[in-house]
């Protein structure tokens, strides 16, 4: 019988205890622990996309991540943190959601905006809820599993060379519709940046205006200051720009949020939350798994 992704949790940890792994191995490795048949390991998700088993590893490391048990190496590779083999060292017999409620990275992962609904446990436990209705269960598991995505987004984005980061900010705001559909429409400028500009696009087919980007890669918790801001207000000045973007996958203090209000030019803020689901929606370093069609009897038919 394939294991739940909470049961996977422990093993998912203890295999990379003391060494960076890859998660290919990983299944495998546990494939043969759980002595799984060939047509277990083989069983598809409903989506016929993934396998099931590959699923619940992937799912059991990323919530490890999350509250900090583990951290990704590179693409593919995961190794324990001081905290995973600490825990292991208590020689607990599970991990599960209950158990790493205990770190606020967790606990914050959960409680982001639209993962849960008053009153309700989290989402990766709603199909318990026997309160709720059918479609409900689905809209929360489609929350969590997008809120997760967005996680893993950040995490890969923030891994990045500063120029591939220019270059992804570019390549959404083209898929959002600015400059029409011409990739002239939009260009770097430099590396490094040009006297505090990242980038420039279009913001119609006919190049009539122009929106400056700054792109700030930071880690989680390293937020932009003010400073920055004001910056970028004396940059967009030197070129008679109008309007800005200051994207940064990590988030904005409250006096820079404060700055970019008070400023008379137009400076949109996006933030690492902010960008993922942009990302998500627009399909940007994502892509459509599986589509799902809710459908409801149509009423006036039958009038």
């Amino acid at each position: 019988m394939i294991p739940d992704y909470q049961s996977l949790m422990m093993p998912v940890l203890q295999e990379a205890s003391d060494k960076e792994v890859s998660t290919k191995d990983v299944i495998n490795i546990l494939a043969d622990r759980y002595a799984l048949s060939e047509e277990e390991r083989e069983q598809l998700l409903p989506s016929g996309k993934q396998r099931t088993f590959d699923n619940r590893v992937h799912w059991a490391k990323g919530y490890l991540k999350q509250a900090g048990l583990v951290r990704y190496t590179r693409r593919g590779v995961y190794i324990a943190t001081d905290e995973g083999r600490k825990v292991l060292g208590q020689e607990i017999e599970r991990i599960d959601n209950n158990f790493l409620k205990q770190y606020d990275s967790f606990q914050e992962f959960q409680n982001r905006k639209g993962t849960q609904s008053p009153g309700k446990q989290d989402s990766s436990e709603a199909v318990e809820e026997i309160d709720a209705t059918p479609d409900e269960v689905l809209r929360a598991a489609h929350r969590q599993i997008n809120m997760s995505l967005a996680a893993d987004l950040l995490d890969k984005v923030r891994q990045s060379s500063p120029q591939f980061f220019e270059d992804l900010i570019i390549d959404l705001l083209l898929s959002m519709g600015y400059g029409g559909t011409s990739e002239d429409a939009a260009r770097a400028l430099g590396q490094s940046g040009d006297n505090g500009v990242d980038g420039v696009i279009d913001q119609d087919p006919l190049g009539v205006d122009q929106i400056y980007v700054q792109a700030k890669r930071y880690a989680e918790g390293n937020m932009v200051g003010a400073g920055y801001i004001r910056d970028f207000f004396g940059a967009l000045n030197l070129k008679k720009a109008q309007k800005g973007i200051f994207f940064t996958t990590s988030s904005f203090s409250l006096s820079a949020t404060q700055t970019a209000k008070n400023l008379g030019m137009r400076i949109v803020l996006i933030d690492g939350q902010h960008l993922a689901k942009l990302m998500i929606r627009y399909n940007i370093g994502c892509r459509d798994e599986d589509i799902l069609h809710l459908k409801k009897v149509d009423e006036e038919f039958f009038e």
